[in-house]
């Protein structure tokens, strides 16, 4: 009886404090829509050198009760969107990949799910079971390990990382400066 009354305490109080982490973070990212901001990457490994070398930016373009999609442009590639849905246990993140004419790239809507409260300003994504078929399926499996996070902290930064054993990735947008929002990417208005 004890334990059925400790798993049901766990349940009361537990998934409340992830949704209001989650919420007030998706609030956040919401209170942007409409926004678009330049960024640039912060941390220094060589395979960044490229990336970092061109324009950076994120649009909030999309805002919904329970959806919001960011598109992220790297100098004239408008080919990824930042999904970030609410779901019954947190949030759900997916990167939307697209060939320039719009259709899916072999590998997309990679990405996961949050497994823990987060934080108001921070939730982190490991890679899902669908993320994980995926990767193998194209022989990636470097990406198999995959956390992706994202850090609000309004009127200052909204960062995006990706982190695993062998790589620390992290772009820094500059919320104090918005910038004019760009085209939609592959022309959708």
């Amino acid at each position: 009886m004890k334990v059925l009354a400790a798993i049901f305490a766990f349940a009361l109080i537990t998934p409340a404090s992830a949704f209001d982490e989650a919420d007030a973070f998706f609030g956040k990212i919401a209170a942007l829509c409409g926004q678009a901001f330049e960024g640039r990457v912060v941390t220094t490994d060589f395979r960044d050198t490229d990336r970092a070398s061109k324009r950076l930016g994120m649009h909030v373009r999309e805002c919904e009760r329970d959806k919001l999609a960011i598109p992220f442009h790297v100098g004239e590639d408008r080919s990824r969107t930042w999904r970030i849905t609410r779901t019954e246990t947190g949030l759900r993140l997916k990167l939307d990949h697209r060939h320039e004419d719009g259709t899916p790239d072999a590998v997309t809507l990679d990405g996961g799910d949050t497994v823990g409260p987060g934080t108001a300003t921070r939730q982190a994504f490991p890679a899902d079971e669908e993320t994980k078929q995926l990767v193998r399926a194209n022989k990636l499996e470097a990406s198999l390990t995959n956390v992706w996070g994202i850090e609000v902290q309004p009127g200052k930064v909204f960062a995006y990382e990706l982190n695993r054993a062998d790589r620390h990735f992290r772009i820094e947008f500059d919320l104090t400066k918005p910038v004019a929002p760009p085209p939609p990417p592959w022309g959708d208005d």
